[in-house]
């Protein structure tokens, strides 16, 4: 899975040249607007939303799906987990266990919101570079330090990444095999505690070199950000959508999948 999501910020689209701080605000929006449905046909109109604003995007799309497949491999089991441990009456029976609709019903919800949640998530840092939606969520008064503890984990961990491939590296050149006995578990636990402890010493460096360039707990940045009249217009439908459908969603329309264990 490629981890620097910003990857293609560069690409022109109608979502990269949204102004950053209403397009993470707006979208943020209907990200918790999502969340919050609880009716399946809502939930799909969601997603098809949701996939017309990727698409929108202009992202490659072997990008998106080398992200989102794993998405898909974590919430796959839900299928298997929920219909057959659902209480109530069961519908019928597979080998034994007991088959309820409600539970397929309640999987089928929980997998699509999840997949138009991450693809919003695409949309917004995706079409951006992560520094530049670091500094908007900065501009949206969200709290310092988790803007900084996000920006610094994020620019980390592809270092820490290259750390480990260099120890493997050297772990190979000295004749090292990986093998299921008891001497590459000791290994392995050795080379865990010394990327930890290069990663403190790192982390200690950086800090005292930040401090040594005057930081003194926030970011200080020549971007400005102009929002235009399309930034708002777009804002402003991103708005509505959400609002289209939570009010659709409690309006009692459809049946809402419940959580039998409630």
């Amino acid at each position: 899975m490629p981890l620097d999501i910003d990857r293609f910020a560069h690409i022109d689209s109608p979502l990269q040249r949204w102004d950053p701080r209403l397009k993470i605000a707006s979208l943020g929006v209907l990200i918790f607007g999502i969340a919050l449905l609880k009716t399946l046909p809502l939930a799909v109109i969601a997603l098809g939303l949701a996939s017309v604003l990727l698409w929108s995007s202009a992202l490659p799309y072997h990008f998106i799906s080398n992200g989102i497949k794993w998405i898909i491999f974590f919430l796959l089991p839900f299928f298997l987990i929920l219909p057959f441990s659902y209480p109530g009456e069961a519908a019928f029976h597979v080998i034994g266990l007991p088959f309820a609709w409600e539970g397929l019903r309640l999987a089928s919800l929980i997998f699509i919101k999840a997949l138009a949640i991450v693809m919003c998530t695409f949309s917004i840092f995706g079409t951006s570079r992560f520094d530049i939606s670091m500094i908007a969520l900065q501009h949206l008064k969200c709290p310092k330090i988790i803007t900084q503890m996000l920006l610094f984990t994020y620019r980390y961990t592809f270092v820490f990444l290259e750390e480990m491939r260099r120890m493997q590296l050297a772990m190979q050149a000295r004749g090292f095999v990986m093998k299921t006995n008891i001497y590459t578990l000791k290994v392995i636990g050795n080379f865990i505690g010394t990327l930890l402890i290069r990663s403190f010493e790192r982390t200690e460096r950086v800090y005292k070199a930040m401090l040594s360039k005057g930081y003194q707990g926030e970011f200080h940045s020549l971007v400005k950000f102009q929002a235009i009249r399309k930034d708002y217009i777009k804002a402003a439908a991103a708005l509505s959508i959400t609002l289209i459908l939570v009010i659709g969603d409690f309006s009692g329309l459809f049946t809402p999948a419940l959580q039998g264990w409630l």
